[in-house]
């Protein structure tokens, strides 16, 4: 059966990186002039030669977020459900490798978790667990999500790859969208930070999307955990990905989101730095490429950084997040994931939105799944 593999084969990844870093400022001109651009535009916009054209990329990307999505920025939580973890991941506080308390959500303290994320007016939800499949499958994503959907306009899971049927059942059950990042598509270096563990298939992961376009899941989110290796090189794959998706699974929805490595338990030092500068170019260069994804930022990066990005091209942020099981208000002060950087109330999210002109969105749609 055909899938991303297949495309994602034919490209190496030194060429790939020496192709972006070959481009010229005459080939960011013309990308920045175009009014629809390719991969090879995309490339021109992500390489050193366009950081003298920062601002102008960030002018354009905020006239095409407005003009696709208007005054609007969408508002979700993470939910984290357990902990529990069988890989070793040399980036993340979970792995299996640290020695930390364990513990998986019940249904009741999920409904407590639950409530306070309610008063907080918040109706998009992303459930997340480590990556244990006897305790946290299928069987535990499903309960968990039949037991919250009548209390939410949108369930988003991040949790272990699955199988297209696992994901049928989870739809079936009321499940909207599935982020599932690559982490590196670089395939060394991804076997180096997952020694161990299903999550050590790279191909098992990359082709994760192809199974939950053909499964009918409504939207996918995709994204490079950046640090791990080059982050030029990752987002184009990225890119790539996306493209080869859309045009396969065109009645789905996409996202991209943009996470940095972040402190934690036994962290890792990132092997490629990238700079907030970095960051702004990379967000602007994705919406001059699509003017349809969905662009995400989360509480991993800074204040003074989000507040100066959230016109540029993003469409959804969270707030407040807990990255530990029962972080909310079952068990505060268990171990992060990783450590969050903005850590501002919703209120004075909201409030730093609104200042900035923008509407609030809690809930851009409803379904009745009885």
């Amino acid at each position: 059966m055909k899938s991303f593999k297949n495309i994602f084969d034919q490209y190496n990844w030194d060429d790939t990186l020496s192709s972006i870093f070959s481009k010229t400022e005459d080939d960011v001109v013309r990308a920045l002039h175009k009014p629809k651009r390719n991969l090879e535009d995309f490339k021109a916009l992500i390489s050193p030669a366009a950081k003298p054209f920062l601002e102008q990329m960030a002018s354009l990307s905020s006239q095409i977020t407005k003009k696709r999505f208007g005054n609007t920025m969408q508002m979700y939580a993470p939910m984290y459900l357990s902990n529990e973890c069988q890989n070793i991941c040399t980036y993340c506080g979970f792995s299996i490798t640290n020695k930390i308390p364990r513990r998986t959500l019940t249904n009741q303290e999920i409904l407590k978790e639950v409530d306070f994320l309610k008063s907080k007016g918040y109706d998009h939800i992303l459930l997340v667990t480590g990556e244990a499949n006897k305790t946290v499958g299928t069987d535990y994503i499903n309960n968990a999500i039949q037991l919250i959907q009548s209390k939410f306009a949108n369930i988003t899971i991040e949790v272990q790859p699955l199988d297209q049927p696992d994901y049928e059942i989870l739809k079936e059950s009321g499940l909207y969208a599935v982020l599932v990042y690559q982490e590196t598509y670089h395939r060394q270096e991804y076997k180096k930070h997952h020694p161990k563990g299903k999550k050590s298939n790279f191909d098992y992961r990359l082709e994760t999307p192809d199974r939950l376009g053909r499964a009918g899941i409504h939207k996918i989110g995709l994204g490079a955990l950046f640090g791990l290796e080059d982050w030029r090189a990752d987002s184009f794959f990225t890119a790539l990905h996306l493209q080869y998706l859309q045009k396969t699974y065109w009645k789905t929805k996409y996202s991209i989101s943009f996470p940095r490595l972040r402190p934690h338990s036994g962290g890792l030092e990132p092997k490629v730095a990238m700079t907030d500068s970095d960051l702004v170019q990379l967000i602007c260069a994705y919406r001059l490429l699509d003017e349809d994804v969905e662009l995400s930022i989360s509480t991993r990066e800074s204040e003074v950084f989000r507040e100066h990005i959230i016109n540029l091209g993003i469409t959804s942020i969270s707030a407040e997040s807990k990255t530990n099981p029962g972080g909310y208000v079952v068990e505060p002060q268990s171990l992060e994931q990783f450590e969050i950087s903005d850590e501002r109330s919703t209120e004075e999210i909201v409030k730093m939105l609104k200042n900035k002109g923008l509407d609030v969105v809690w809930k851009d749609w409803a379904y009745n799944w009885q």
